[in-house]
């Protein structure tokens, strides 16, 4: 994101290695708990403030991607602002079914082609899963916020959420489906930068 007026909040989430395993898709009753602790893929993290500041809630229309690539959804976790439009293209050379039976989001896109792109627009804030009903080892997710004070963290931990007013806010840590942790930062009137680092564990 660019550089605004306000000032810059950034640091880095420190996730314990793990290696990628593929989650197997739950069952309809499992669907409320997060997914079991041998299953998760800690590769991001997304950093958010608990509540925006005032003025944040509008609405904002946006277009975002959640791709099918040898049988795996990149990127595996997407974060957007309600409103927004997930396009779900295949460019595998098999068949998907892309679904989710969240609460923020129930779809079935049924099954499509190669070469073939669905999309869903995401009206309500929260957490959704997605899976393929094709391939039960496929799983994202994407984590729909009223604001844009949110960010998803790079390949080496690393986050940035800029243009952020003076104000007290709480910053939190969400790793694979669980809040691992969050703290209290204050940006004062004349503060640039803000730095919050998350050494989890």
């Amino acid at each position: 994101m660019a550089q605004g007026r306000g000032a810059v909040v950034r640091g880095r989430v420190e996730l314990p290695p793990s290696p990628i395993v593929n989650a197997r898709r739950p069952a309809a009753a499992e669907l409320g708990d997060p997914p079991p602790r041998d299953a998760l893929q800690p590769r991001r993290a997304v950093v958010y403030f608990e509540s925006a500041p005032r003025g944040a809630f509008e609405d904002r229309e946006g277009h975002a991607r959640l791709d099918q690539r040898n049988e795996t959804f990149v990127p595996h976790v997407l974060a957007i602002t309600v409103g927004t439009v997930v396009d779900f293209p295949n460019n595998d050379r098999t068949y998907h079914n892309v679904f989710s039976l969240s609460r923020a989001k129930h779809f079935d896109l049924g099954r499509y082609a190669a070469g073939r792109s669905k999309s869903v627009r995401f009206e309500r804030p929260g957490v959704v899963r997605v899976f393929c009903d094709i391939h039960s080892h496929m799983n994202a997710f994407i984590l729909v916020f009223t604001h844009r004070f949110f960010s998803v963290t790079d390949a080496n931990g690393e986050y940035e959420i800029d243009n952020v007013p003076p104000g007290t806010y709480t910053l939190v840590a969400w790793v694979e489906g669980d809040v691992r942790d969050s703290r209290v930062i204050s940006v004062a009137p004349d503060t640039r930068t803000v730095e919050a680092d998350f050494p989890l564990k």
